[in-house]
């Protein structure tokens, strides 16, 4: 089903006309539960991935011998959407709540070494031809395959997340010839990490800088007219006021390109580790769609559904349920990519 962002509560550039300037493009991914395969975009879906190619793994250092089974977290989450559908006011039976504790047990694998290579989960992979924000590849590559490790525990914090980005030209891959049974890990540190299987519905919306990043007048004069709408809308005993972070700039979720969201860490420089070169936003995953204060950019299509489970349908969660942002340097996407976490 096709998803579709509403239009945004005001004109902004009506407001500030200088916004016309900084005005780019994202395209909000718009993941949903499916059943996509190799030929098709997706997130936690089958990889367009030559059997005989070596798959990705995690090589650094830490403890992986503890957490839980993949096939319990996805087990868990289909009988919580099972119950959902039959009735969300009602919850489990005692013999569902039974089950989840089960599959919510901690496994050990204690002939797991802390340095054995550890496979990395398929996250996503895009098809040039699916997103029209996606920048172009080297030599041509017109696929993007994002891979991370389902632990935190990696330099330089000791506890931040890692991430694998690979590039290819998917005329090169026999879709007859692909790897169908990818490794997987015995157990993850955290479910977050866990995608559940999803089709995208691409879409292209417009987007606007983060507000720390446009020029100082500016950014005092937006800071100033939102400041006004909220004694406005405190006047009123109302809690909706337009805001230009939450209403009228980045949307939330699942997106390619378009700019950043710096709202927990104020923003810092992404140079590329390798030449120094300024990166750009590669992908923005995102804990949830919409709702939690971006519920003007809930889809059309969904209006009138509870926020959970609609507005997060991947199952990822990244932070305290916030968002990461992908960079890839524009001069070389060879080059490894940088993250950050919002």
């Amino acid at each position: 089903m096709q998803r579709t962002t509403p239009p945004r509560p005001l004109d902004v550039e009506a407001l500030f006309p200088e916004l016309a300037a900084h005005r780019g493009t994202t395209t909000r991914l718009h993941p949903r539960p499916g059943r996509p395969d190799v030929s098709a975009s997706s997130v936690g879906g089958p990889m367009l991935w030559p059997a005989d190619e070596a798959w990705p793994v995690c090589t650094e250092p830490h403890g992986r011998g503890r957490g839980r089974r993949p096939a319990d977290v996805r087990a868990e989450r289909e009988l919580m959407a099972e119950a959902w559908a039959r009735n969300p006011y009602e919850g489990l039976t005692d013999e569902e709540r039974h089950r989840v504790e089960e599959l919510r047990r901690e496994h050990r694998a204690p002939e797991v070494a802390d340095t054995d290579p550890l496979p990395l989960l398929a996250l996503a992979q895009l098809y040039a031809r699916d997103v029209p924000d996606l920048p172009p590849g080297p030599d041509g590559a017109d696929l993007l395959q994002v891979f991370w490790c389902p632990f935190d525990a990696h330099a330089p914090t000791g506890h931040g997340m890692h991430l694998q980005v690979r590039w290819r030209r998917s005329a090169e891959v026999d879709v007859a010839d692909v790897l169908t049974s990818p490794p997987q890990p015995q157990l993850v540190g955290y479910e977050g990490y866990v995608p559940t299987p999803c089709e995208l519905h691409p879409e292209q919306v417009v987007t606007y800088p983060f507000a720390g990043l446009l020029p100082e007048d500016l950014c005092e004069r937006i800071e100033a007219w939102e400041e006004e709408l909220e004694e406005e809308a405190a006047e009123a005993d109302e809690d909706d006021a337009v805001s230009y972070q939450f209403d009228l700039s980045i949307p939330p979720g699942w997106q390619v390109g378009g700019y950043a969201s710096w709202h927990v860490t104020d923003p810092y420089a992404m140079d590329c580790g390798s030449c120094a070169t300024p990166m750009r936003l590669l992908l923005t995953v995102g804990t949830s769609e919409w709702g939690g204060g971006y519920e003007s950019w809930t889809p059309i299509e969904e209006r009138g559904l509870r926020p959970y489970p609609h507005a997060v349908p991947t199952g990822v969660v990244v932070g305290n349920h916030g968002r990461l942002n992908v960079f890839g340097c524009p001069t070389n996407p060879d080059h490894a990519p940088r993250w950050s976490v919002q």
